[in-house]
């Protein structure tokens, strides 16, 4: 039984059935939950007693770092699964998620840079953290510039798992860099474990645009796959048939 689920589970057929009943609710949750924590941090919250209303781009900063983060990670692990398991949905699942953590990557740079400006007195400082980030995004492109690369679709899989498990090095570089080094960045505010150093009246909504970035990330992700899928998978019969009751003059 336990074989069964994974095999269904890397089922492309069964992923773009499961899918579609999901994003619904996922894009639904992504716009409540974005637009009420944005709204909440930008307009509701308190200023700083510090930085003054200058730290309000934490609520788009901080999910964004995060996320860059987070969809290495998953890359990584799906290029993992791929390179061991042969697996082609974990391949195209990776492939879906290089231009998304880039997205939130840059997004994270930008608004770190506005951010530093007033804190720092500077756009841009070769800081411990920021040059670890740059790297990030320099591998999130090397692995989109890699796969284009290639004509063939398992050459190029291998190596783009390659580059994206040797690039995992420098996620705990990213993570621990304010910790090993004297760095301009502050330390982490939010901890998943112990106990926050912000005012709940700045958690609280930090934790719902999170919430919402998340899920928008999910949201995206999902429609990326799906089309994958289907450009992979045109020649399969359940995709024609799919293409026949969709759009009958395509093929």
């Amino acid at each position: 039984m336990k074989w069964t689920f994974f095999h269904r589970l890397s089922s492309p057929k069964w992923f773009y059935e499961i899918s579609g009943r999901c994003l619904v609710w996922t894009g639904a949750a992504a716009l409540a939950c974005t637009l009420c924590g944005l709204l909440w941090g930008l307009l509701f919250a308190p200023p700083d007693y510090q930085q003054g209303n200058s730290y309000r781009i934490i609520f788009i900063h901080v999910p964004a770092a995060s996320l860059a983060l987070v969809v290495y990670l998953a890359l990584a692990v799906m290029s993992a699964i791929n390179f061991v398991w042969k697996i082609k949905l974990a391949d195209m699942a990776a492939a879906c998620l290089a231009p998304i953590g880039a997205s939130f990557c840059s997004l994270a740079l930008v608004t770190g840079a506005i951010w530093g400006k007033p804190t720092w007195g500077a756009w841009w400082v070769w800081d411990a953290r920021l040059t670890s980030m740059l790297i990030l995004l320099f591998l999130y492109c090397g692995l989109m510039a890699l796969r284009s690369a290639f004509t063939s679709q398992d050459m190029a899989s291998r190596a783009c798992a390659i580059l994206a498990m040797v690039g995992l090095v420098n996620i705990p570089v990213i993570k621990f860099s304010v910790e090993w080094w004297s760095t301009l960045h502050q330390g982490a505010s939010l901890r998943i474990v112990g106990q926050s150093s912000m005012d709940p009246s700045m958690l609280k909504p930090l934790l719902v645009s999170l919430a919402g970035f998340y899920m928008f990330c999910l949201f995206v992700f999902l429609l990326r796959l799906r089309a994958e899928v289907v450009w992979r998978e045109w020649r399969t019969s359940w995709v024609r048939a799919l293409l026949e009751r969709s759009a009958p003059h395509v093929l």
